[in-house]
């Protein structure tokens, strides 16, 4: 497999496994598959797994497998979904939450911890759900003042290696924090043909996927793509029941002349789609929502047919799908 440089992290492969699906929540899989699929990744050259606690059995599914005795070369990513808590809470919400993670896997450090939250300049009101906000969202002072600082004591401690953040919050703010000192190691940033968040975007502006891995990898800091088929919406079929007036559901008809280019080139749409986002620039490795071996197969195939040609890039681009 392919590899890239992820900013501090140094050097990890293109495709990473997301922790959602061997955690059982994109749908159905047994515990026995989760595991297979788990060792699979890396037995096809995939070193970075990409966890968190929300993830239901995914941490508890990596410490079963491998008893804190990690391959050697595997890197394993976890997050926290801070909100904007009390002034003073910050630091001991992100201990717990890497302490729960740490005891689930066996192990003793991560290689890098993500803040999972939303982000958003103080005063700022979200278009959808901004009752909600301090609960899926970081205010920008509480970022400097508190989350950056705990961070970096973190990696002094030997308990994380890196930090990062979520870019999926609102575009200028994500942009604040990238340009901030200390920055993080690494951001996580929509990459896919549509440049569409789905469900995931809150807020009234324009989402600039794009721009925010650009100005990241301007910074030296890595970028991990998600969301390459977002949420389903560049598959042949969602896997799962979405609302006839959900933002996932828009996006997969909307993208109904992506499928028609996909079955001209006799190609399956979710291939298409991960060698889109692996042809993209400034994206370090993508990490794939895969829940059993069939769909780790595909995504591996798709890495190693490689990026698509300037022609299928332009013909794709040409169907005005990106928002």
């Amino acid at each position: 497999m392919r590899t890239a440089i992820l900013g501090s992290l140094g050097e990890v492969s293109r495709l990473t496994l997301g922790g959602g699906g061997i955690g059982q929540i994109w749908g159905e899989v047994s515990h026995d598959e989760a595991i297979a699929t788990l060792t699979a990744a890396l037995d096809a050259g995939i070193t970075v797994l990409d966890t968190a606690p929300m993830y239901g059995a995914c941490e508890a599914n990596i410490g079963e497998a491998f008893a804190g005795r990690l391959p050697a070369g595997v890197k394993i990513t976890t997050k926290h979904q801070l909100g904007t808590p009390e002034r003073g809470e910050t630091s001991a919400r992100l201990e717990a939450s890497l302490d729960a993670t740490l005891k689930a896997m066996h192990l003793d450090r991560v290689d890098l911890f993500f803040l999972h939250s939303n982000l958003h300049a103080d005063g700022f009101d979200y278009a959808h759900g901004n009752h909600n906000r301090d609960a899926f969202s970081t205010a920008m002072s509480v970022y400097r003042d508190e989350v950056v600082p705990a961070f970096e004591a973190l990696k002094a401690s030997g308990r994380i290696g890196a930090w990062g953040i979520t870019g999926i919050g609102v575009p200028t703010a994500v942009q604040t924090a990238l340009a901030h000192d200390p920055k993080p190691d690494v951001v996580q940033a929509i990459t896919n043909l549509m440049d569409s968040p789905g469900a995931l975007k809150r807020y009234a502006e324009p989402a600039q996927p794009r721009g925010i891995a650009a100005a990241a990898k301007a910074r030296g800091i890595g970028v991990m793509g998600i969301r390459a088929v977002q949420a389903g919406a560049l598959t042949l079929q969602v896997d799962r029941d979405l609302r006839p007036n959900s933002p996932d559901r828009a996006d997969y008809d909307r993208a109904e002349g992506f499928r028609a280019v996909c079955v001209r080139w006799r190609e399956d749409p979710a291939a298409v789609a991960h060698r889109y986002a692996l042809s993209m620039p400034n994206i370090d490795t993508v990490v794939l929502g895969v829940k059993n071996r069939d769909e780790l197969l595909q995504c591996v195939e798709a890495e190693a047919a490689g990026p698509l040609d300037a022609a299928q890039m332009a013909e794709i681009d040409g169907l005005g799908l990106a928002i």
